[in-house]
């Protein structure tokens, strides 16, 4: 007996233009932040605030200064390690379009963070601040490390298993997040800045991958995600602490979770994301196996053919 088909799936030209819309959110709230953190003197002064003290006061400042966790160090080979996996799920899967979208979302999103932070975005100094703290650092590349590669692994993963990769990839960010800013090499904005490309990258490729892309599984409901955010907070928590204070390491924390709440909302609200709706649900018809008869699943989940058109076999 064959399963009933699923539901026609949304048309892909709305799924682009809803995830274009999004991607134009995640945009406007870049350029908003960096307008607020950087260009104003009451942005500059109260990231500056918080900064005080030594690096190495950083609880997780040993941890940085030898195997990571990565992509504090070793930034290049977990990049490259990074994209091979995501190249060789996309192979072993035969998902051709899903894999070259997810390179394109990595490679697309470290590049315009490095070539922003880089090259175009500078940091004006409004306040009259210490040498340290005129270097432009908006966006965090080891963030859009962390993020670009989360969700470059989720356009190839498996449906059953993508909300499950999102919310790893969801606390890794939010672990990075918050030692970045813990080690004073980020401001808040930076990590927060880092994040909303990627989201909008990832938004794009699945736009155009279309509700189609994902095979298996289910949209995650509200408690999955409230089942993640804990873990993202204690583990944000812990990334930013330092010895020599509580108040300033929790701002830290606040912001790397909203990081966290990016990623996870990223993938959840994308196009390509399982819908309960490919599930096989009560009165779905399906077509009899070997005749061409119609059957009707009735409501206790027994097949039965239609009125006027028994079945055969």
């Amino acid at each position: 007996m064959s399963p009933p088909p699923p539901l026609p799936a949304r048309p892909r030209r709305t799924s682009l233009r809803a995830g274009l819309g999004r991607t134009a959110a995640y945009l406007l709230a870049f350029a908003v932040l960096h307008g607020l953190a950087v260009w104003t003197p009451v942005g500059q002064r109260a990231e500056n605030a918080l900064v005080v003290g030594y690096a190495d006061q950083a609880r997780i400042f040993p941890w940085a200064q030898s195997w990571g966790p990565p992509p504090l160090t070793h930034e290049i080979p977990l990049l490259a390690v990074g994209l091979a996996l995501v190249v060789t799920i996309a192979v072993v899967r035969r998902r051709l379009r899903e894999g070259c979208a997810a390179v394109a979302t990595v490679v697309g999103t470290l590049a315009v963070t490095e070539l922003l932070s880089k090259v175009v975005l500078v940091r004006p100094d409004l306040v009259g601040a210490a040498y340290n703290l005129r270097e432009a650092s908006f966006p965090s590349g080891h963030v859009a490390i962390s993020a670009a590669l989360a969700l470059g692994l989720v356009l190839v993963v498996p449906g059953q298993v993508r909300f499950p990769v999102a919310a790893v990839g969801a606390v890794w960010v939010a672990l990075t997040a918050g030692a970045v800013q813990a080690l004073y090499w980020h401001r808040p904005s930076d990590v927060l800045g880092a994040v909303l490309p990627a989201c909008a990258a990832f938004t794009v490729a699945a736009g155009l991958l279309g509700p189609g892309a994902a095979v298996g599984g289910t949209r995650p409901r509200l408690r999955h995600v409230m089942y993640v955010l804990p873990v993202a907070a204690a583990v944000a928590v812990l990334a930013a602490s330092r010895e020599d204070a509580v108040a300033r390491p929790l701002v830290f924390a606040g912001a790397a979770l909203v990081c966290a709440v990016l990623v996870l909302a990223a993938v959840v609200r994308s196009p390509s994301a399982p819908r309960v709706q490919d599930m096989p649900v009560p009165g779905a018809t399906a077509a009899a196996p070997g005749n061409g008869t119609t059957r009707t699943r009735a409501p206790g989940g027994a097949v039965r053919p239609e009125p006027g058109r028994p079945a055969r076999g």
